[in-house]
């Protein structure tokens, strides 16, 4: 059962539209949109694809792609677009923290959104101020390449705005005037929106993503747009057109004391870390301190795995809760938008204003939505904790397990009952996300053509022909590799052995979990990653479809199931990265997940990142970015 909102339409990419996108028997091109002229930036969503993990190192129908020529240059950064010229309990910390040495106003850029809020009623800062401070951070932290576009002007006017309503004494909501960002498969009105790709550069959408509407109507200012894998195809955003995202934790001074070669400059430079993907650059974003949360979207774990990886809380709320609306589909029937931020309250103030009914979404839920707060001292004691077997998966490192094994104990000693459960056709999952993945995706990327948005090949030899030359220059190697396996899964002669086979093994999933939520379970305690970040140079040493089989494998069944998951930062591992587990909880049941997540937040104490002064790095990592991001 695919839902199919979000096809196009002549305004856009992430529009409804009134074509059913019935994934079978797909062939190469329909309905794209010719962009209108350059200014900004959008994206779409995150996720992996993978199929089994091969014995060889590459799948026989992508050597032809994988053999191609690489489509953009390795690093571009932002384009900026300058402009023309407790009431009390939460500031008092916040000024406690700067007066204890933070300076510069370090310590607002740290704290939480209930703080921050709390110090802009009580007028210790103004927005402005703070969206200059979070602007300022972006520049000197531009090496991290985790914007693609920053819109300067639209953020200082945001910022201005938000002023005046506080100086009234009316602010919208606990948003106002904080500083957030956004990744580029959302589409932004007036904001570029790109997905990371050739395909779409220079596209701007006619209208925001509900998402994003709701996040401005509560007054929250737009910093930019962050970087991705293209099209959110990958889990180590370091295959988007305008270069890798780097992990700020590279950086950190915790990594640096831990980390082996540091003898040499280049040694150092070549020791960064990835961010994990596709939803890297907002969990830099919000790992460096630029932005307070961050928009990822989730298919297979996109904000799960980079949440992991950074170091941040990652939430992909239950499917359906919030609207897909103006997320540039990658696969329909997982798609959710995703929320990243610092602390696991954070998590839920931006929930409670995401969430609800749109009717511009016919799969969101049509009860109203009631944004909780979550409890001060949260108790554990009546809960059941069920710990998946299945997900002792194979490359699992012995500190993760060591890690998910000290939580376990966390909740028995305070009183939980925690069982072993089993989930056995957890094996299977990665296998059929493959399928699924695949042949929804050959039909999503079906409407860039040529005809109506983005980019349009000069070759005009024949329709056919310009739809080819297009879409060749428009899409990566991953992207097109993915195109071609999923419409192999759609011929007619693989349809049923293939497509609805892999839908069949989905509902033996989501029963699974049925099953064990039913015999009493409360909350599913795993790991989110295999391993802490892997150095870039390692990560690509392998190709995108073998690194998401690996990199998914704990976090997609999730997805299939449309359960509610998120990342919680557990524990630095041995080389000084962040390394986190995920707790995934019952359909629409958010508010006990974080309560939950909250919970064992307070006991873990994750240590706040380190950053290193990193300002020597700009130039040598950029330096022809900026005629790469324009051309």
């Amino acid at each position: 059962m695919t839902a199919w909102l979000g096809e196009p339409s002549r305004a856009g990419p992430g529009r409804a539209g009134p074509r059913s996108g019935h994934p079978r028997g797909i062939g190469l091109g329909r309905g794209s949109s010719r962009s209108p002229p350059p200014s900004a930036t959008e994206a779409r969503p995150d996720l992996p694809y993978p199929p089994p993990r091969p014995s060889g190192t590459r799948s026989q129908w992508a050597a032809a792609f994988l053999l191609a020529r690489p489509m953009a240059p390795l690093g571009v950064a932002a384009r900026w677009r300058r402009p023309a010229g407790a009431p009390g309990e939460e500031s008092r910390r916040i000024r406690g923290r700067e007066a204890a040495g933070s300076g510069g106003g370090s310590a607002m850029l740290r704290a939480s959104l209930r703080e921050v809020s709390s110090a802009l009623k009580e007028g210790h800062v103004t927005a402005t101020e703070l969206c200059q401070r979070c602007l300022a951070l972006i520049k000197s932290t531009r090496f991290l390449n985790a914007y693609i576009t920053v819109a300067e002007e639209t953020a200082l006017k945001q910022a201005e705005e938000s002023e005046k309503r506080y100086k009234r004494g009316q602010p919208l909501g606990v948003l106002d005037g904080i500083p957030i960002a956004v990744k580029d498969n959302f589409n932004t009105a007036g904001i570029e929106t790109t997905c990371a790709s050739n395909m779409l550069k220079g596209y701007i959408s006619p209208y925001n993503a509900t998402v994003v509407q709701k996040l401005l109507d509560q007054g929250a200012v737009l910093l930019g747009k962050t970087n991705l894998d293209e099209f959110a195809m990958g889990s180590g955003s370091t295959d988007g057109v305008f270069g890798p995202v780097r992990n700020p934790w590279s950086y950190s001074r915790q990594y640096k004391e831990k980390s082996v070669s540091k003898s040499h400059s280049e040694d150092e430079e070549s020791n960064w870390v990835i961010t994990g993907g596709s939803s890297g650059g907002s969990a830099a974003a919000v790992s460096s301190f630029t932005c307070f949360a961050a928009l990822g979207s989730d298919t297979g774990g996109s904000t799960r795995n980079p949440a992991a990886h950074c170091g941040v809380v990652g939430l992909k709320p239950t499917y359906g809760l919030i609207s897909r609306h103006g997320l540039i589909p990658l696969v329909n029937s997982m798609d959710v938008p995703g929320i990243l931020t610092r602390c696991v309250d954070d998590a839920a103030v931006v929930l409670g204003s995401l969430a609800g009914h749109d009717p511009k979404d016919s799969t969101t839920i049509q009860d109203n939505f009631k944004p909780f707060e979550l409890p001060s001292l949260p108790d554990v004691s009546k809960l059941s904790i069920g710990i998946p077997k299945e997900y002792h998966a194979p490359g699992l490192s012995s500190e993760i397990l060591a890690l998910w094994s000290k939580a376990a104990d966390l909740f028995k000693n305070a009183g939980a009952k925690v069982i072993e459960v089993s989930l056995p056709h957890t094996r299977y999952s990665i296998v059929c996300y493959h399928v699924l993945c695949t042949a929804e995706v050959a039909s999503n990327m079906a409407r860039f053509d040529g005809l109506e948005y983005g980019h349009r090949s000069d070759m005009n030899k024949s329709t056919e022909s310009m739809y080819a030359a297009t879409r060749r220059e428009g899409f990566n190697d991953v992207v097109r590799g993915r195109i071609l396996s999923g419409n192999y899964f759609l011929l007619k002669q693989n349809y049923e052995n293939y497509f609805i086979k892999a839908q069949k093994v989905r509902r033996l999933i989501a029963n699974d979990f049925l099953k064990v939520f039913g015999s009493g379970v409360d909350i599913l305690l795993t790991p989110t990653t295999l391993s802490d970040a892997v150095p870039y140079r390692e990560f690509i040493k392998e190709d995108n479809r073998t690194r998401s089989a690996q990199d998914d494998i704990l976090t997609q069944a999730a997805n299939m199931a449309g359960l509610p998951a998120i990342n919680v930062p557990t524990a630095l591992s041995e080389r000084g990265l962040p390394v986190g587990l995920q707790f995934i909880g019952r359909s629409f049941q958010e508010k006990q997940l974080l309560t939950v997540a909250k919970w064992f937040e307070k006991q873990v104490k994750f240590p706040m990142i380190q950053l290193e002064e990193v300002k020597r790095h700009n130039h040598d990592v950029f330096q022809h970015q900026k005629s790469a991001s324009l051309s």
